[in-house]
């Protein structure tokens, strides 16, 4: 049976973890590689995914689940993406993971309405937070709903599913739509920023791109295949030196004015320097 081997470096690794609302980087771990899960919860991955849908062979689901359920019984923590609603699969998934200990919330695949995010949530108890990937252009279309259901935590965009039921190009052009549809779901739900699909590849010139897009309309975190990609989507997704010492210089200037509005610029600027400021403390970013 699956169990971590050192749960005291496991669990000081949870003390430092970033939470899931600001999280930028979420790595993927097909649940079959059990040998990975420790390695991912250590490494520089904000969250980790126990990945129980695509990444797993019909058949082999139920041992698949198993050993997903035994590591994080035994002091492993993580997410879990769970099979879609319309398979025989995720009924025993939300069954047999609710109230498991160590399930951080749950990745619901194929999310297509207000009511499968729901439904899921209360299969999991109402406490456990359902993650929403919309992968098919229904998803899309309805993604405002998606956002707004009870027990959704944030979206995420499954980009390569997307693209085969659309025929869409993996071209910024071709994602921006749905990807700016997520961030306006998002934002209509009062949700935190969604999480962009995965890039795939060992570049990490092309990694850096397309995280840039996805930050440039608004998305505040991204999928990982491979392990040694978080160390660069959270350095593209976090604020840059050069930001945070523009927030800190446009924050100093305005209190040093005494607070007032001077023009119908300082609005929205004041809002990102703050937000700024707030992100790179939430990232641990000296400020100074």
């Amino acid at each position: 049976m699956p169990a971590p081997s050192d749960p005291d470096r496991l669990a000081a690794r949870e003390a430092t973890r970033i939470d899931g609302e600001n999280s930028r980087s979420w790595q993927l771990v097909n649940a079959r590689a059990v040998d990975l899960f420790e390695t991912a919860q250590l490494g520089r991955a904000d969250q980790v995914i126990l990945d129980l849908e695509d990444a797993v062979d019909p058949l082999l689901k139920a041992d698949a689940r198993a050993d997903v359920i035994a590591w994080l019984s035994s002091g492993g923590s993580a997410w879990v993406r769970i099979n879609d609603c319309t398979t025989p699969f995720w009924s025993d998934d939300v069954a047999e993971l609710a109230g498991v200990p160590g399930v951080r919330g749950v990745m619901l695949a194929k999310a297509e309405s207000a009511e499968h995010v729901t439904d899921t949530w209360q299969r999991l108890g109402g406490r456990t937070p359902v993650l929403a990937l919309v992968e098919s252009a229904l998803g899309i279309e309805n993604a405002v709903e998606i956002a707004s259901a009870r027990g959704a935590f944030r979206l995420a965009f499954g980009s390569g599913d997307y693209r085969r039921d659309t025929g869409a190009e993996n071209n910024p052009l071709a994602m921006a739509y749905p990807r700016t549809r997520l961030v306006l779901a998002s934002r209509i739900g009062n949700l935190p920023g969604p999480i962009d699909g995965p890039t795939v590849g060992s570049s990490h010139a092309i990694l850096r791109e397309q995280a840039a897009d996805a930050v440039g309309l608004g998305m505040t975190g991204k999928l990982c295949l491979d392990l040694d990609q978080p160390a660069v989507i959270n350095e593209e997704m976090s604020p840059s030196p050069s930001d945070v010492a523009w927030a800190l210089d446009f924050l100093t200037s305005f209190a040093e004015a005494g607070g007032v509005i001077r023009d119908g610029s300082d609005k929205p600027r004041l809002a990102r320097a703050e937000r700024i400021k707030w992100r790179a403390e939430v990232f641990r970013i000296p400020v100074d």
